[in-house]
Order: C-alpha cells, then sequence, then structure tokens
C-alpha cells in the first residue's frame, strides 16, 4: 500500500512542479516585458531588480492553486486511462488511500497560499508600487535622453542633442501651457536640477517665441530660469487595503466595525484629520453609508486572500474525480477541465470583488461560494469512484 501511494503522490508532485513552472513562466511574461521596458528607458539596474524581486511572489497566488488542479486531472486521468484505477479497485484499494498524499499537500498549499496571500503579497504590493512612484521621480532626469523629443512632461516637448550629467546642450522646448499660444525657447545649454515636483531648466544663450500673446516678437536672454511645473509625479505613498498584512487587516476591519457602530466619533475623527467638514444631519447619514461600504470592501478583500488560498485544496478534491471520469485523450480532456474549473471558480471571485461596496449583498459571505460549491461537488463525486 505504500508502494501504490509513494507511486501515485511521486506522479502528483512530479507534475505539479512541472505545471507551476510553465504556469509561472506564462504569467510573468508580461511582468518581464514590463522590466525591459524599463532597462530600455535607461531606469537604473538596482531599481529594477528590486522591482522585479518584489513582483514575482505575486504570481503564485494563482499557480499553485492551478498548478495543483492541472496536476490532479493529469495524474488520475491517467491512471484512470490505463485501467490503473479499475486495479486499484480490484485489489480493494480505496480512492481516498491514494487521494491522501495530494490532499496532504494540497492542505499545506493552502497554508502556504493564506501566508503568501497575507503576508507576501500584501508587501510586494506596497514596495512595487512605491517604488514605481521612485522611478517617476527619482529616475526622471535620467530619463531624459539626447537625440529624441520627450514628452513626457505635461503639455511641455523638450529636445536636445547632447548631455553631460546634468548639462544639456542645443536644446529645444516646446511650450504649450498657454492656451492661447504656443511657444519654443530655445538654448546653447542648460543645467537641468528638481525642486520637488517641478523640473527646473537654467538656460543660457536662450531665445524665446513668442514672448507671450501681447508681445508676438522673439526675445533673446544671456541666462533664463525656465520652469516645467510638476512634471515628476508626487513620490509620496499612501498605503491601501490591498497592503495591509494579516493583523494589520484585522485591526482595519475592527476598526471600520467601530466607526460603523459609533458614525458621531467616525465623523469627528475624520474632521479632526481633514477629510469631513463635521457632524451635520446630512453628512452623518452620507457617513454611515460611507462607513458601511468602506467595511464591506475592506472584510471582502480579506475573504478574497483566504478564498484564493483556499482554491488549493479545492481544486484537489474535485480535479481527482474529475480526472478519474475523462478516461480517453486525458491531455486534451484534462486541461479543458481544468481551465474551465478554474474559470467557473475565480470568475465569481472576481464577481463577489466587484460587489465588495455594496454591503446589502454581503459579498464577503457569498465570496466563499466557489469554496462551498468545489466541496458540495467533491462530495458528490468522490463516493461514485470508491
Amino acid at each position: 500500500m505504500k508502494t501504490l501511494e509513494r507511486y501515485v503522490f511521486g506522479a502528483f508532485l512530479s507534475s505539479f512542479f512541472l505545471s507551476f513552472l510553465v504556469l509561472s513562466f506564462v504569467l510573468t511574461i508580461g511582468l518581464m516585458v514590463q522590466i525591459v521596458g524599463y532597462m530600455l528607458q535607461g531606469i537604473p539596474v538596482g531599481l529594477v531588480g528590486r522591482f522585479a524581486l518584489v513582483s514575482f511572489p505575486e504570481t503564485m497566488q494563482w499557480t499553485i492553486p492551478l498548478g495543483l488542479l492541472v496536476a490532479a486531472i493529469l495524474v488520475f486521468s491517467r491512471l484512470s486511462a490505463d485501467s490503473e484505477v479499475a486495479a486499484m479497485r480490484a485489489c480493494g484499494v480505496n480512492l481516498l488511500t491514494v487521494m491522501r498524499g495530494p490532499l496532504l499537500f494540497a492542505a499545506l498549499c493552502t497554508l502556504l497560499g493564506i501566508f503568501i496571500n497575507n503576508e507576501i503579497v500584501p508587501r510586494g504590493h506596497e514596495v512595487r508600487r512605491d517604488l514605481a512612484r521612485r522611478l517617476s521621480v527619482g529616475a526622471g532626469l535620467e530619463l531624459l535622453e539626447p537625440g529624441r523629443v520627450i514628452d513626457d512632461f505635461p503639455k511641455v516637448k523638450i529636445y536636445f542633442e547632447e548631455k553631460e550629467g546634468n548639462w544639456l546642450k542645443d536644446l529645444i522646448v516646446l511650450d504649450f501651457t498657454n492656451p492661447k499660444i504656443d511657444r519654443m525657447v530655445t538654448a546653447s545649454k542648460a543645467l537641468v536640477t528638481s525642486e520637488g515636483r517641478d523640473v527646473v531648466l537654467d538656460l543660457h544663450g536662450m531665445t524665446v517665441d513668442p514672448i507671450d500673446e501681447n508681445n508676438p516678437g522673439m526675445a533673446r536672454a544671456a541666462r533664463f530660469q525656465y520652469r516645467v511645473v510638476d512634471a515628476l509625479k508626487d513620490g509620496t505613498y499612501k498605503r491601501k487595503d490591498k497592503d495591509f498584512r494579516f493583523f494589520e487587516m484585522l485591526r482595519e476591519i475592527d476598526r471600520a466595525k467601530s466607526d460603523v457602530k459609533d458614525p458621531q466619533a467616525a465623523a469627528e475623527r475624520r474632521a479632526k484629520e481633514g477629510r469631513g467638514k463635521g457632524s451635520a444631519e446630512k453628512e452623518l447619514k452620507l457617513l454611515k453609508k460611507t462607513l458601511r461600504r468602506r467595511l464591506s470592501d475592506i472584510r471582502t478583500e480579506f475573504q478574497k486572500r483566504l478564498v484564493f488560498a483556499f482554491a488549493s485544496i479545492c481544486f484537489v478534491l474535485i480535479g481527482v474525480p474529475l480526472g478519474i471520469r475523462a478516461q480517453r485523450r486525458e491531455s486534451t480532456i484534462g486541461m479543458a477541465i481544468s481551465l474551465a474549473t478554474a474559470l467557473s471558480y475565480y470568475l465569481v471571485v472576481i464577481l463577489m470583488t466587484s460587489l465588495s461596496k455594496n454591503d446589502v449583498m454581503h459579498p464577503h459571505v457569498l465570496i466563499w461560494l466557489p469554496v462551498v460549491a468545489c466541496f458540495a461537488l467533491a462530495g458528490y463525486l468522490i463516493p461514485k469512484n470508491l
């Protein structure tokens, strides 16, 4: 019996790791394209490396359950097609016995998924978005490349022939900030720096044409400071629900519950934080509705992480009996069943997530429907194959 269990479990593990690697590669193609794009833009390699390092683990919340589903269906469909399942039954072997290894492994993957979804993914999400802002701010001036028109800044286009450090030579600036006129500014050289969110060009040997809407002629100056307002994105980052880890999420849920129970205290706190004007009756009524939506939203986000983790054991529970029933052409049918099962599971989760602010429907409860459906389906199919 132990030999049989090891045989089935070994085939299951090898199929899982192969599926996991293939799915990880497919799901990270878009990320790789984004990373290559950053490198071609001249973003520092260190920032790009950190960006990639925190982005790859996020795909594991998808690849682990899908890898388990594909492995369960392919392995047990092959066993069924080769009449090995029939031989096991003839020898009095219970299906639950050979399922023990895959189910225990799926349970471990479920616990791993809870950890990944509540600790690694939120941390990666926060770091990745913070790095994206730092790329816009810290590397904004490094993206200035000679020999091409730079239109990344609002209502301003910049072109220059050479670059030495922060010095730009043979500079041309097309200024569209004034809706009444378009201006062209040229300079023999310019020192580029940043002040907050502004890009500052210290122009030497400059010309501007026209001066303004009232003076259509050209003007010259030996030196002039030109400022591109709000050219760089704000470097500050405000944390969102997706950034909260497990215990932080629990605290946020408790806080949201307290706000719903005592909206007056919530209104006073929001007024102190500058997010509200007071506790007038009309505003308080609107605030109650907002607080209920907030509670529903954060509850749904928390439950979604758990449902994503439970996909691992759900997919194995229904993958094994579905694989046994797909006796012929196991590869094609197995992949089709895997795709249909995963699509159905995740479509319900996505639908409930889209309704997260609708507290009347209780999406944080309904989001567990695919888990309940999987256990019910497994309870129906597994006894039929014992």
